[in-house]
């Protein structure tokens, strides 16, 4: 009980010193967002070993090696002027079918990523998350027309 009174405290300091600042709205869409980019690594990771086609192979490993840093990035960025996220959602992984499905999913995600943009108003996050967007349609270029 007196570590979380103290909690409070400390917290509250913080707050007025504005070291950190609360971002009331939409937080719930902005953990959905980085939620569904990281899986996105780990899905394109699982559709990157199990294509037959080499041009997806090497578009989805782009992908998936790139994807984590730009999340974390966003991520740490979020938590350094607001706090610690929690509460993080989790996606099953879907076997590959094929390339128009694996195509389908990238636009997909491109999809939810800009409706959830909006989440945060911080220009550099922004721009963080348009770096994702690059990503996402550079790899959608690839998987369409580099076969």
């Amino acid at each position: 009980m007196k570590n979380e009174i103290l909690k409070d405290k400390i917290f509250e300091v913080i707050k007025q010193q504005e070291l950190l600042t609360e971002q009331k709205t939409g937080t719930k869409d902005f953990i959905e967002m980085v939620s569904l980019l990281f899986h996105s690594r780990t899905q394109a990771h699982t559709l990157h070993l199990q294509t037959k086609s080499f041009a997806e192979h090497s578009a989805l490993n782009g992908y998936y090696d790139e994807i984590g840093g730009l999340v974390d990035g966003i991520i740490e960025s979020y938590q350094g002027k607001y706090s610690i996220l929690k509460g993080y959602k989790k996606y099953d992984i879907e076997d590959y079918k094929d390339s128009t499905t694996t195509i389908n999913y990238f636009k997909d995600l491109c999809g939810q990523v800009n409706d959830l943009r909006d989440c945060c108003k911080d220009s550099y996050i922004q721009n963080q998350i348009d770096t994702v967007c690059e990503l996402i349609n550079s790899t959608l270029y690839k998987l369409r027309f580099l076969k």
